[in-house]
């Protein structure tokens, strides 16, 4: 592991591109548990809460592609820039509608949570554009993985500072951290990639030869669509579980619990994926893998209300690090193939399509979350998020075993007739 870690941390500007790109993150991890808080205490209900969630996810989704072409063809470090600061207003207009507003006009907030989903900024996309550029192939998995643990680690600090500043102030406060952090962090890390000489995309002697490439739709390749779809999948069975473990905590009138847990989750990812590092990002994001996230997920289910009432904390909380442990390799293994398949110069785009497919899946899953945990419970709506992880599993076993980098051919083609591969494990 420490072999792994040492040979990572000498390439140079990883340290200081990936630290500043995973701060800028910390933000999205903190902002469900915070809005989870604030839209319940104005409305009452859950449903409600994913109805909002969900389109500022789609919101998310739409935008995805559309910023990276942007990004692969102007500046990022100015989409950075401007993304950070529409966000923040929307997050803005989102307290100042829960503070003046009845809870009957909540349904005007879906319009607010879509266009700041809109503007998200695209530190994920960019910076995963940015690791091929830094590493050589064979040690591209091993980057994507740490990147996945490191957010897992940022991903347990988040909603520990969201919980805390709700016990403390409110979801309200909770939601301005959250604002402050995006654009903040968004600005430092654009400031970053221009000081590196990332703020263009790649360009590669293919792409200026060949036009008509560029504007076919990255989705026409049957293994890019297929690949894309499996952190479609994967990301709905993930949003299955904060949400849930937020309603048991305010059921169970233990809020802090529920943050705790949720961090967990994300504790046992960064297990997972230190794992995964270690052996150079290889064998990960398989059959076992997936497999372990399907019955961490079915167990999870059956030891929350209504199948169990009674269940103690220290049960939940070992069931949820064993689950956690899949996430960070099956992330890493997602983003490796989408990095391998992608052209160069259209990097940022893939991981585009690759932010539309996690949050489309979080856009399907948090409204019939927040509808289950009204009908049934936690354990109902943990259970439609072991479904989503038996079909991301389906998909990965779908894909070629191997794969052909298409920037790696020898006559720099990109035939669209033959299977581009990427190592799928």
């Amino acid at each position: 592991m420490f072999r792994s870690l040492r040979a990572l941390s000498e390439v140079p500007r990883l340290r200081s591109l990936l630290s500043l790109s995973l701060l800028a993150r910390i933000h999205m991890s903190a902002l469900p548990v915070a809005v989870s808080f604030l839209i319940a205490d104005w409305t009452g209900s859950y449903a409600s809460v994913g109805l909002l969630s969900g389109a500022m996810a789609v919101g998310q989704a739409v935008a995805g592609p559309v910023r990276g072409r942007i990004a692969d063809r102007d500046s990022a470090t100015a989409v950075l820039f401007k993304t950070g600061v529409g966000y923040a207003v929307g997050l803005a207009l989102l307290i100042l509608l829960a503070a003046l507003a009845p809870s009957g006009l909540w349904p005007v907030a879906v319009v607010v949570t879509f266009l700041t989903g809109l503007m998200l900024p695209p530190v994920s996309q960019l910076s995963r554009s940015v690791w091929p550029r830094l590493v050589k192939d064979e040690q591209r998995q091993a980057l994507y993985t740490l990147d996945s643990t490191g957010y897992e680690v940022i991903a347990m600090i988040g909603p520990l500072l969201a919980t805390a500043v709700v016990t403390l102030s409110s979801g309200a406060a909770a939601v301005v951290m959250c604002a402050v952090l995006a654009a903040g962090g968004a600005m430092a890390f654009g400031i970053a990639l221009r000081a590196a000489g990332f703020d263009r995309a790649e360009q590669t002697a293919s792409a200026a030869s060949d036009k008509s490439a560029d504007r076919r739709s990255l989705l026409r390749d049957s293994v890019f669509l297929r690949a894309s779809l499996v952190p479609f999948f994967l990301m709905a069975a993930l949003f299955s579980v904060n949400l849930s473990l937020v309603a048991w905590g305010r059921s169970q009138d233990e809020p802090k619990t529920a943050g705790v847990l949720i961090a967990l989750f994300s504790m046992g990812a960064a297990i997972g994926g230190l794992v995964a590092v270690s052996r150079g990002g290889k064998q990960s994001g398989g059959w076992a893998t997936s497999g372990l996230l399907v019955a961490g997920l079915m167990a999870l289910a059956l030891l929350l209300p209504p199948v169990s009432d009674h269940t103690p904390v220290w049960g939940l909380a070992v069931v949820t690090v064993l689950t956690g442990t899949a996430v960070a390799p099956s992330l890493g293994a997602s983003q490796s193939r989408i990095g391998a398949l992608a052209p160069p110069e259209r990097r940022a785009e893939a991981f585009g399509w690759l932010a539309t497919s996690t949050t489309s899946g979080a856009a399907l899953m948090l409204p019939l979350t927040g509808w289950l945990l009204d009908l049934r419970g936690p354990a109902a709506s943990i259970g439609s998020g072991a479904v989503a992880a038996l079909i991301s599993a389906a998909l990965v076993f779908s894909l070629p075993s191997r794969a052909e980098e298409r920037d790696e051919r020898p006559d720099g083609s990109d035939d669209s007739d033959s299977e581009p591969t990427a190592e799928v494990n």
